[in-house]
């Protein structure tokens, strides 16, 4: 019996729906902490008297990308090495810990320090979590349960938008951002605490040769499930080379990660690029900061259906159709914003743009870790998302430019990036839709 029998055998139910729940948590706190820059930074540039547009600025909006291109590569590489649950609970004790260290920071150099460090951790989170969720959902149910997953970022938007409003509100602002930073903490924290109650993926373990380890996660899910697992001595899975960096480059799989590199980095250089700013965009434009966190809320807003059109997608017409035309949509969104006129135009207009933009997020985290055997699934979520950093850590000076009135310029390399990225996508050429996952990688 291999592990896709078993699992599918054994049907959706508890078990996937409390995982779902729990990375899900600590997914919307991630949100949290990589969008809070964007929010904090006008207290913290009034608390330290940092200029709008500085380079003290971008690199508080920088800082915690960079962290996460490290962290994602280190953690990815080592949740193939040392398992999933492992690094799942060591990157999320440390985002906990680094997050509330950056709310008492003395100075902006502890605060950046701080900031770097969070992301060093969360970067782990993002590729686990994935490899986690695919290799315990049933095969019918993958592609859907892993935009549901993405989902809990709008969830994690919303959340830290309207915990900036509530703080704008009853804080100065000088200190208001001390309080967003500690708040923001706490959601990874109550996730850390329901974590410890997932076993390692069976199919990570059987990969590492703990065949009775595995068989007792599946046990584990038989139960949550109300199933019985088949009497029936697991087919121990091919054995494939070392986990290295270098296997991602050979031969087919290394065309499909150069492709997928460039997916991930042209939509986090338009996603990140635009959305990083936009706070202080709005702020430019004469909004009140109230206004500008309820503007942002109702962005937010805007995603859920998004993910919501993209998991019905997946499973009905393929993953690589669904991200191919997400990201055809928001390159002519991103036009879209550029030709706004009036406030209501560019309400509508970003709101579009939010809901395409992440609707090519849910499909581009479903399709990714499908395309990656078992042995380097997380080496190869934590690769592509690493270059997604590199992206992320260079749209906020790209983004700038909408801050000093070369709207046109920033909007066409945004656009651009995510044109290309459409084109990638199709040039994937695999769907991976109703596919066991060693079909897809064989």
């Amino acid at each position: 019996m291999t592990i896709d029998q078993a699992i599918d055998s054994l049907g959706l139910g508890a078990f996937q729906w409390r995982l779902l729940a729990i990375c899900g948590l600590t997914w919307a706190a991630d949100a949290m902490e990589v969008l809070l820059m964007g929010f904090a930074l006008p207290g913290i540039s009034a608390a330290f008297g940092l200029e709008r547009g500085s380079p003290q600025a971008t690199w508080l909006l920088t800082a915690t990308f960079a962290g996460m291109l490290v962290g994602a590569w280190l953690w990815g590489y080592l949740a193939d090495r040392l398992g999933r649950r492992t690094v799942f609970l060591i990157t999320v004790s440390l985002g906990v810990v680094f997050g509330f260290a950056g709310a008492f920071a003395p100075g902006l150099e502890w605060l950046l320090l701080a900031r770097f460090l969070t992301g060093f951790a969360i970067g782990g989170t993002l590729p686990v979590d994935y490899s986690m969720m695919a290799e315990f959902v049933p095969t019918p149910w993958r592609g859907r349960f892993l935009v549901y997953l993405e989902s809990f970022w709008a969830l994690g938007t919303v959340l830290v938008a309207a915990l900036a409003w509530w703080v704008s509100t009853a804080f100065d602002p000088a200190v208001g951002w001390r309080y967003l930073l500690a708040f923001a903490a706490l959601p990874g924290l109550i996730g850390l605490i329901a974590r410890f109650g997932i076993p390692d993926s069976p199919r990570s373990l059987l990969a590492r040769g703990q065949e009775r380890q595995a068989r007792g996660a599946l046990e584990r899910v038989a139960r949550a499930n109300g199933g019985t697992l088949p009497e029936l001595p697991l087919a121990r899975p091919v054995a494939g080379a070392r986990v290295t960096l270098s296997r991602l480059f050979q031969g087919l799989l290394g065309r499909r990660t150069g492709l997928l590199a460039l997916v991930w980095f042209g939509l986090s250089l338009g996603y990140y690029g635009i959305f990083s700013w936009l706070p202080s965009f709005l702020r430019a434009q004469g909004l009140d900061l109230g206004a500008v966190y309820r503007t942002t809320l109702l962005l937010a807003l805007a995603q859920v259906p998004g993910y919501l059109l993209a998991a019905f997608l997946v499973e009905k017409v393929g993953r690589r159709a669904t991200l191919t035309g997400f990201l055809a949509v928001s390159a002519l969104s991103a036009y879209l914003f550029l030709g706004a006129q009036t406030p209501g135009a560019v309400l509508l207009t970003s709101a579009g743009l939010s809901f395409a933009l992440l609707g090519a997020w849910g499909a581009l985290y479903a399709y990714t870790p499908e395309l990656f055997p078992t042995s380097l699934r997380s080496t190869g979520m934590g690769f592509v998302s690493g270059v997604a950093r590199l992206a992320s850590v260079i749209s906020p000076s790209v983004g700038a430019l909408l801050l000093t009135g070369e709207l046109p310029i920033a909007l066409t390399v945004f656009a651009l990036a995510l044109a290309v990225a459409a084109a990638c996508a199709w040039a994937i050429g695999v769907e991976t839709r109703g596919r066991a996952l060693p079909e897809v990688t064989a």
